[in-house]
């Protein structure tokens, strides 16, 4: 019976380290960025060898995959699924806009710095199109449904970034709620190409 309890624990401890790397990595994501970030930080902020740090990600991308994952079940990104059941536009596109910009809102610092770091580095970019890319895919096909219109397709693009809220909301003064009905507003009235 001791054995099973060992092996048990052992796999508890294990459990407990690699969240200790991965909560380290997500610190250290959100204050210099994935680029920035080198195993040998990581490892003395999550208090382990860097050898244990690569049992458990024995690669960047494996790691970036992990704290992705972890980050966004702690805080996920809008459902678009709910907004596709909203027949008014108007109301579809302030719903939408406004969960979103609450999101970047609260996830403003670890987003610069991941978006910032995937124009130039490999595995936060992979790491960015498996975890994020898909989220914006669901959001344009649910606030851009039947639009044909190139302009305002570009227009829904600018909508949805995460730069468009931080120029409105916070370089702007406008706040998240009101950069929101900004950009509804926006998309509303525009003409057609």
């Amino acid at each position: 019976m001791a054995r099973k309890y060992t092996l048990k624990r052992r796999a508890e401890q294990q459990a407990e380290t690699r969240q200790r790397i991965v909560e380290a990595a997500v610190a250290l994501h959100g204050s210099l960025g994935p680029a920035r970030t080198s195993f040998s930080m990581v490892a003395d902020a999550a208090g382990v060898q860097r050898h244990t740090l690569y049992a458990h990600f024995p690669d960047e991308t494996s790691l970036l995959l992990a704290c992705s994952a972890h980050h966004l079940a702690c805080d996920p990104m809008p459902d678009a699924a709910r907004w596709s059941m909203i027949a008014d536009r108007q109301e579809r596109l302030q719903t939408a806009l406004a969960e979103i910009y609450a999101w970047y809102e609260r996830n403003a610092e670890i987003a610069a710095s991941v978006l910032r770091d995937a124009e130039h580095h490999a595995a936060t970019r992979e790491a960015v199109g498996t975890r994020i890319a898909p989220h914006f895919a669901a959001w344009r096909a649910a606030l851009g449904q039947g639009e044909n219109d190139p302009a305002r397709q570009a227009l829904l693009e600018l909508a949805l970034s995460f730069h468009t809220w931080r120029t409105l909301a916070r370089d702007g003064g406008l706040g998240s709620a009101a950069a929101a009905s900004v950009m509804a507003a926006a998309l509303l009235s525009a003409k057609a190409t």
